[in-house]
């Protein structure tokens, strides 16, 4: 299969879409990705055929929504190699893991046990912890990366103690696009009797993610990073983990019975599940499911280490561009964060935007990782199976001519295929961002690494 041949494409009518005068180049599925037909036509066929309010009625439609909502469990079910009683419908991964936090966290974590966390985690694998920390008396210590950008076996070791009782972790860093130990975590909480937490909002996009082959307690993820709607979301938890947490929202359908001065809990996840549910997200996701399963993973997975090879070897190219993190392809997985040396993200997001290239450009719910590389900021390219690099790469060199002529460089720099550059658009003087971050190798020195 070519990259000018991508038979996925013709499934997405945004990416057909005219942006600024181009053709849609979307490399910011790390935030959120595009959908395909076919989970748009089942969201929209069940709100035609189906839609009604689950568990609360015996009318055949009610029964159709139920059939709806609980099918689309079991369809995640499988997806993370769980039971369907093990899996929790959520908004996103954000409260899948502010369930655990304020379920788990806040009744089974006392002063002085330990929190292990990355400092490479997203906000909403961080913030909540903070909170338990603060409540309970625990105690947060942070796992660092080395200079590549990987938690190694030595930080495991000295970082995960006999005073561990909980390890969150991103399986996959929305920043650096490496993927973190997982079995060796693992492994190392179990064996001081802690339980791990799993960040998998980055990684179920890009792999398969077997929560029972990982061994690991709780993972999260989002279906609108799996081509499915915003506002859906699951966690999976081992069953007797949840038979023993108290619910984290109260109301409709989490109940047993209710009484003037007491109530009892459903059984299992619904436990956790007050309130009417977003069956349209949990059909759309059922149908994206569907959808990655009949192109299949070694053809996505396949596709995508292409993308990222040539991506990565193009700004090796760039003597002017800081790639973060290992600046190869082998262990990255659909995102690659970077800056223009010197220059603002959001300038160089601006101006690639004006090409039809959508990058995300910010701190990437991540600044304690920002901190620790020394930067503010920076730009985030983000693949997915349906990307096409062909138009990516018409599209972002002549993105880079602009920016490069916009810049004034050195005329040392104007060589093909930046020896023609077409006019840019007057904008501001960028702002500088902090040069030299800890955590980052220069592209061009990528050789020497």
């Amino acid at each position: 299969m070519t990259m000018q041949n991508n038979p996925w494409v013709k499934d997405f009518p945004i990416l057909a879409a005219d942006e600024n005068g181009n053709r849609l180049v979307y490399l910011d599925s790390a935030a959120t990705t595009q959908h395909p037909t076919q989970v748009l036509d089942a969201v929209t066929n069940y709100y035609k055929h189906d839609n009604a309010n689950p568990h609360r009625g015996v009318y055949e439609l009610a029964m159709r929504a139920t059939d709806a909502h609980e099918g689309a469990r079991h369809r995640v079910a499988q997806f993370f190699h769980a039971q369907d009683d093990e899996i929790v419908f959520t908004q996103n991964t954000t409260e899948s893991l502010n369930l655990v936090a304020y379920s788990y966290g806040m009744h089974f974590l006392h002063e002085g046990d330990e929190i292990v966390i990355s400092v490479a985690e997203h906000h909403s694998n961080l913030v909540p912890w903070q909170r338990v920390a603060q409540a309970t008396g625990a105690k947060l210590v942070y796992l660092y990366p080395n200079a590549a950008g990987y938690l190694t076996e030595e930080e495991l070791d000295k970082k995960i103690t006999t005073k561990t009782k909980l390890v969150a972790v991103g399986m996959v860093s929305n920043v650096l696009g490496l993927r973190a130990p997982v079995e060796a975590i693992v492994a190392r909480a179990h064996a001081v009797g802690a339980v791990v937490v799993l960040d998998c909002a980055q990684s179920a996009p890009h792999m398969p993610v077997d929560v029972k082959k990982l061994d690991v307690d709780f993972a999260a993820c989002s279906a609108h990073k799996l081509y499915a709607p915003m506002g859906m979301g699951a966690l999976y938890a081992r069953a007797e983990l949840l038979d023993k947490m108290p619910p984290f929202l109260s109301g409709g359908d989490m109940i047993g019975a209710v009484h003037e001065h007491s109530a009892t809990w459903a059984e299992g996840p619904r436990k956790f599940e007050a309130g009417t549910r977003n069956v349209g997200g949990e059909v759309g996701f059922a149908a994206a499911l569907d959808y990655m399963d009949a192109i299949g993973w070694d053809a996505m997975m396949a596709h995508e280490h292409t993308l990222l090879d040539r991506m990565l070897k193009g700004m090796a190219q760039m003597p002017w561009l800081t790639v973060y993190g290992d600046p190869t392809a082998a262990n990255r997985f659909g995102v690659v964060s970077f800056n223009v040396n010197d220059v603002h993200p959001h300038d160089v997001a601006t101006i690639l935007d004006a090409g039809g290239v959508a990058v995300r450009a910010g701190h990437h719910c991540a600044q304690p990782l920002m901190d620790f590389l020394g930067i503010g900021s920076c730009c985030r390219a983000a693949s997915m199976a349906a990307t096409v690099m062909a138009g990516v790469t018409a599209a972002a060199m002549s993105a880079a001519s602009d920016l490069l002529f916009w810049l004034g460089p050195p005329s040392r720099l104007l060589s093909p295929p930046f020896a023609s550059p077409s006019a840019a658009p007057p904008m501001p003087k960028p702002s500088a961002v902090p040069a030299s971050p800890l955590l980052a190798y220069s592209i061009k020195n990528t050789s020497e690494t």
